[in-house]
């Protein structure tokens, strides 16, 4: 199976003359998942949206597979983006929005899943935040795209919910580079195969999880479980 690569470089970013982000670099390939870590306000939704192409940056490369991407049409092809908020429309039913999202060919392996079957019959309006969510993370994941952004995908999930969110991550990490942003650091550490620390507007790729503790990301002891 062919390697693919996506790349961003030297991102700015500022807000009123305050910068959030400066040269942030971050390399992501078929098979990573990347933890991306940080304080409230440290720019991490922020990063997502500018590699995504919905937010604007200062300056920005973002390359797949060595091309540089400048029109926006062409990163939605290649890139599929988990906003914090939920994006499917309370007035569906759960079939209809699975006949819109999901390949014909791959429906009925899409139902087969425990999770969603419990949901068939019913509208978007009526499900849980934790069962919509679910439902959001698994469409994402099932489409074509070569890298996946996630951002907050452990909101409102049960521990039985985030197991499973996290079984999906890894299955699809076989075939697609995949991003991952949450303030529930435990999962976020456990499911990653390669950490990165924004901090200060800077991207601190770790060699470890032990460099969250040195660069004062967590305290002593808050990694024992992880």
């Amino acid at each position: 199976m062919k390697k693919h690569v996506l790349e961003i470089d030297s991102v700015q970013k500022s807000f009123d003359d305050k910068n959030i982000l400066s040269d942030v670099y971050l390399k992501c390939e078929t098979n990573d998942i990347i933890g991306l870590l940080g304080r409230n306000g440290s720019g991490k939704s922020t990063l997502l949206k500018i590699i995504f192409g919905i937010e604007s940056a200062n300056f920005k490369f973002v390359r797949i597979n060595g091309c540089v991407k400048v029109k926006t049409k062409d990163l939605f092809a290649e890139i599929s983006y988990l906003p914090q908020d939920n994006f499917i429309p309370n007035v569906f039913s759960i079939k209809k929005v699975i006949q819109l999202s999901v390949r014909k060919e791959r429906i009925q392996e899409f139902y087969a899943d425990e999770m969603i079957g419990a949901m068939l019959d019913k509208k978007v309006v009526h499900l849980s935040g934790g069962e919509l969510r679910y439902l959001e993370i698994k469409i994402i994941l099932n489409n074509s795209s070569k890298f996946v952004l996630l951002d907050e995908p452990y909101n409102g999930l049960s521990p039985l919910m985030i197991e499973k969110v996290n079984e999906l991550i890894v299955e699809n990490s076989k075939t697609k580079g995949i991003i991952i942003s949450d303030h529930n650091y435990g999962n976020v550490i456990k499911v990653s195969n390669k950490l990165v620390l924004l901090k200060e507007g800077k991207a601190h790729h770790l060699l470890c999880k032990e460099e969250l503790i040195e660069k004062g990301y967590l305290k002593e002891g808050m990694l024992s479980n992880f």
